[in-house]
């Protein structure tokens, strides 16, 4: 085949959510022309299934909830959600997804957008079917950024198409609310979305291997949600799971499941929310050497190891580094450098852009989860700390005995803990569980990530009253107990 009928571009992107709009914007910023291809809506799984629908969602089922408990607002609460209008601004969160605001983005960064399904081709080569049936090959001059992100993870389980589960998508798009909802999972997705479908009015069930939820946050934070849960009348099942789906009989065709413990129940849907799976099986890697649907590992700077040249870089979800929007963008402006840098011959290591290396998601990854109570965690857990062997410090504080909770809740009920590197009086983990704790997190990111010291933080004075006095609070607690510090106070002071 002649080279004439193939397009040149000094980089390709597959996928345009904003992984792949972070790297092609910063490629296309530095001088190089960058094309973008996208089967789906530009703007991806967060703007239209995931983040942005999710919480429009959950925003008003947590305001409702903590409008419900105060004192003087209680009684002017004379009913329940407004399913159509809480739905209605679902669908304006995501645009009605509809991606044209995106593409025009797309176009005033001067980046190209190619719709259809791209797949690697072999070394830099990508091959396009578009929605019309074409076909348009294209070639990379210098790199190829694959940024197709992950989709639900299927179970295992006979018969499972028939009963048409829902998965995240279904669950953040749906236009009405199930009478009778089943969750199959403890994650993230899973509690959001029985918070958020019982606040609109769905009978819950959440059923769950593990015995508890959340797994990988501190389990008083994960006790507190379930409480919550329980409360306004979600069936937490533990320890258990589906055998058998069936979709069949009733009137509106319920789904009838059997679980490992032995019962059944009926439900209207079930929500499968039992983790994410890389979407690397329909794009060729084959052709570069690689498996076919397997997540694509990479150095710090997101190129992927096993292919020679330092031309494939694997960004956001596809590494399985860290599965959060945030984590991929910020992948995404350390890729995009690198590809620059490299094409313009320059040493990373002395860049003037550089260096560029990812450590971010390798050390302190912030994440909130958008329940009732919130949890905004970053950096290690006590187990994480118990897992590698590391001596920590671990300080807990009620944050209910800070004023500025008595603001939200006249019983709020939550919690912060910090873990403390003894040796070097730095914090490497942070959790904070309770209303409005999410605008806690920044500050031990920043803390964990500058590795600020104990005797600086000291001095970094909350404004009174906020939520934020509960780092006072925890400092006091640690400089309190009775094994000996230095280096809390000023020297003179110790």
């Amino acid at each position: 085949m002649s080279d004439n009928s193939i397009q040149h571009y000094d980089v390709i992107v597959l996928g345009a959510g904003p992984v792949g709009e972070n790297v092609a914007g910063r490629t296309s910023a530095a001088g190089l022309s960058t094309v973008i291809i996208e089967s789906e809506l530009v703007g991806g799984e967060c703007s239209y299934w995931a983040c942005e629908p999710s919480k429009a969602l959950l925003r008003p089922a947590l305001l409702h909830a903590e409008a419900a408990l105060f004192p003087g607002v209680r009684a002017a609460m004379t009913g329940s959600l407004d399913v159509n209008e809480v739905l209605k601004h679902r669908d304006r969160m995501a645009a009605d997804w509809n991606d044209q605001s995106q593409v025009e983005w797309l176009e005033s960064a001067g980046i190209t957008l190619l719709r259809g399904h791209g797949e690697l081709d072999g070394v830099r080569r990508v091959t396009v079917r578009t929605p019309s049936g074409d076909t348009v090959r294209l070639r990379a001059r210098h790199a190829v950024a694959v940024c197709t992100g992950s989709r639900a993870a299927m179970p295992a389980l006979l018969g499972l198409d028939a009963v048409r589960p829902w998965t995240s998508r279904e669950a953040t798009s749906a236009r009405e609310v199930p009478r009778r909802l089943a969750v199959l999972g403890a994650g993230v997705v899973a509690v959001e979305m029985a918070t958020a479908w019982r606040a609109l009015g769905s009978e819950v069930t959440v059923i769950a291997r593990e015995q508890r939820l959340l797994s990988r946050v501190e389990s008083f934070a994960a006790d507190l949600v379930a409480d919550k849960l329980r409360a306004a009348g979600v069936d937490l099942r533990f320890g258990t799971g589906i055998v058998t789906a069936e979709r069949a009989g009733c009137p509106d065709d319920c789904v009838h499941l059997g679980l490992a413990d032995g019962t059944r129940i009926v439900v209207d849907e079930l929500l499968l929310a039992t983790g994410r799976a890389p979407r690397t099986d329909d794009i060729g890697l084959e052709t570069v050497g690689l498996n076919s649907g397997e997540w694509l590992n990479t150095d710090d700077t997101f190129t992927v190891t096993a292919v020679d040249d330092e031309w494939l870089y694997a960004v956001g979800d596809v590494n399985h580094r860290a599965l959060l929007t945030h984590q991929g963008k910020y992948q995404a402006r350390i890729a995009g450098a690198v590809i620059a840098d490299r094409a313009a011959g320059h040493d990373l290591d002395t860049s003037p852009w550089g260096p560029h290396t990812g450590t971010a998601d390798l050390v302190a990854v912030p994440q909130v989860v958008f329940t009732d109570p919130e949890i905004a965690a970053v950096g290690l857990t006590t187990e994480d700390a118990a897992m590698q062997g590391r001596t920590v410090d671990v300080i807990d504080y009620e944050i209910g005995r800070v004023a500025g909770a008595l603001q939200h809740d006249p019983d709020y009920r939550g919690r912060a803990r910090i873990l403390i590197d003894p040796a070097r009086e730095t914090i490497v983990g942070a959790t904070f569980v309770g209303a409005g704790v999410a605008e806690l997190l920044h500050s031990a990111t920043i803390a964990i990530t500058a590795e600020v010291t104990l005797d600086r933080l000291w001095h970094a004075v909350p404004a009174f009253p906020t939520i934020s006095e509960v780092w006072l609070r925890l400092l006091e607690t640690y400089r309190d107990q009775p094994w000996p510090r230095t280096g809390l106070l000023p020297r003179s002071e110790a």
